[in-house]
């Protein structure tokens, strides 16, 4: 009589549940590595790549508009007394807006088409080592614009001698974007503070805030 037995079937489940545990050690140090080094530094890298660029746009517009249809006579209407004194600086809103809102429309336009930008990241940020910040990949990132562009004009008078003023005019900008990276976004506000005008005013200049029609903030003497 012959007798048969039966092979063991040895359990694979211990062995699937050992790896799965293995990968989700390695899965959760990755992602503890990417919250720790890569992501951070791809974050404050992106800002910078990203507020440069911005920076840039907003510049170059404003040199182009203001340096063309600017002309500080026409702006600003200066008014003087008898005896030289001067008694009303008055601003044309009109003209300043309309530059203004050039300058927006501009820079908006801009801003929507940037689209994607390179970023490179060092190695040097991940290891701490300078011998690596000039290696590493260059990591794709998207920017949004988010709403348009706020400017505003400021207005500051300075003293510049007998019965002379120095006038500046400033536009200020401020603009908000998304900065979108592989595994989160990133919301960033750049100002900046252009110089429109610089002026020399011969007169005196009363030591008091002149309020131009309310879009320009009034400067006091200095």
């Amino acid at each position: 009589m012959k007798y048969y037995t039966r092979r063991k079937k040895y359990k694979k489940f211990p062995n699937i549940i050992i790896v799965i545990i293995t990968l989700l050690i390695i899965f959760n140090a990755i992602m503890l590595f990417l919250n720790k080094k890569l992501i951070p530094s791809l974050t404050k890298m992106s800002e910078i790549a990203v507020k440069s660029r911005v920076l840039n746009i907003i510049n170059k517009n404003s040199i182009d508009i203001f340096s063309q249809e600017f002309n500080y006579e026409e702006m600003i209407k200066i008014q003087k007394d008898n005896d030289g004194n001067i008694n009303l600086i008055q601003a044309d809103t009109i003209k300043l807006n309309h530059l203004m809102s050039k300058l927006s429309m501009e820079c908006n336009e801009e801003l929507e088409n940037l689209g994607d930008i390179k970023v490179n990241v060092p190695l040097g940020w991940f290891t701490d080592n300078s011998l690596y910040y000039s290696l590493g990949p260059k990591v794709p990132i998207r920017v949004e614009n988010l709403g348009n562009i706020n400017a505003f004009y400021e207005s500051e008078f300075q003293s510049a001698g007998i019965n002379q003023t120095r006038h500046i005019i400033y536009l200020n900008v401020e603009a908000k974007v998304r900065i979108i990276l592989p595994t989160k976004t990133d919301e960033l506000g750049i100002s900046t503070r252009v110089p429109v005008s610089d002026t020399i005013i011969v007169g005196k200049t009363p030591n008091t805030a002149i309020d131009f029609n309310g879009n320009i903030n009034g400067g006091i003497l200095k």
